[in-house]
């Protein structure tokens, strides 16, 4: 064998001897592999290679084998910081010699998996971890896409699927029901969803190729298929977590699920002679007061509380800046309305 840094003779050199040739690179090469077949290796480039057994494996200093295709590592030392062994003595083989050595290491197979963001289907020869041939493969087996693309998914999340804002909000309303009233209502966390995408994905995902077509997959239908729908309770998501609240002036205003309370943001004008705060599911809603213009003015969960404490600073603050809209010394008491006082 050669050392790494290329001796010549029939003895085996080391790293950084200096000396250069072989006596007869080939039958060193064969003895070295027949030796250690896990230790043959492929190059990568840049003085790097990979051994059949999974091990990366580096040259060190100006080794004359910086250029070979092909190795069979002899003597080689991993210092425990290092991702890749230092090849110490080493021969040059060819590709022939290395599966004629390795060949118990041979395997060759179908691969479908998910890389660099989309399915990847190929044809693979390995000797060991080292690939020696690959090939696209044109029609892979469903079951192995299907496979793939949950890996997708569970990499990157379901943020693959199709979600329209129906969707979104569909889905941080059943979160909302699972987290207050739980069973029967799902559990759509990102985990609990790809646990069971049996429940929610199919026909969609054993039909689809590649990453494509997981974005043409709508989530929202698919999240339906997980209501409660065998005990019924499925009819009352729009009384236990409605899309839209009705607030005293008329006006129906969408509710927001995404944090710990459902959030009704609407003008403070519309909400006069409310003294109860509205609930859902048993939970008081985050009432956000708005300004005329649709800025915060005040956030509260206990409206008898604000109109009572916290409105009269409002009033103070804002009446001069919108003289136009009604400003009541008594708002629990006064008529709501969407409209300003000339409007009225």
């Amino acid at each position: 064998p050669a050392g790494a840094g290329g001796r010549s003779g029939g003895r085996p050199g080391r790293e950084g001897d200096g000396s250069a040739g072989l006596a007869d690179d080939a039958a060193a090469g064969l003895v070295a592999a027949l030796a250690f077949p896990e230790r043959v290796a492929r190059a990568k480039g840049d003085g790097a290679f990979l051994m059949a057994s999974g091990t990366g494996a580096e040259l060190t200093g100006e080794s004359r084998l910086r250029g070979s295709a092909w190795l069979a590592v002899a003597v080689a030392d991993r210092p425990s910081h290092a991702a890749s062994a230092r090849v110490r003595l080493a021969a040059v083989v060819d590709e022939g010699t290395a599966r004629t050595a390795a060949r118990h290491l041979l395997v060759a197979g179908d691969e479908v998996r998910w890389e660099d963001g989309d399915v990847v289907a190929r044809s693979v020869e390995r000797l060991g971890a080292v690939e020696t041939v690959v090939r696209p493969l044109r029609d892979p087996g469903p079951a192995l896409v299907r496979e793939a693309l949950l890996e997708g998914l569970r990499r990157e999340g379901p943020g693959l699927l199709r979600w329209s804002r129906e969707a979104d909000e569909l889905r941080e309303r059943l979160a909302f029901l699972h987290r207050v009233l739980g069973a029967p209502w799902p559990d759509v966390s990102d985990a609990a969803l790809l646990e069971r995408p049996e429940d929610w994905l199919e026909p969609e995902l054993s039909r689809a190729r590649r990453r494509a077509d997981l974005g043409r997959i709508d989530a929202g239908q698919a999240l339906r298929r997980l209501l409660p729908w065998s005990t019924g309770e499925a009819a009352r998501l729009d009384e236990l977590a409605p899309e839209r609240i009705e607030v005293p002036s008329g006006s129906r205003i969408r509710v927001e699920y995404g944090g710990e309370q459902p959030v009704l943001a609407v003008k403070l004008q519309e909400m006069f002679g409310l003294a109860e705060t509205p609930s859902i599911a048993g939970v008081p809603v985050l009432v956000h007061l708005l300004s005329p213009a649709g800025r915060p003015a005040a956030v509260t969960a206990d409206l008898a509380s604000f109109w009572r404490d916290g409105y009269r600073s409002v009033r103070a603050e804002l009446r001069g800046r919108y003289p136009r809209h009604p400003w009541p010394e008594d708002p629990a008491s006064a008529p709501p309305t969407r409209r300003t006082n000339a409007r009225r």
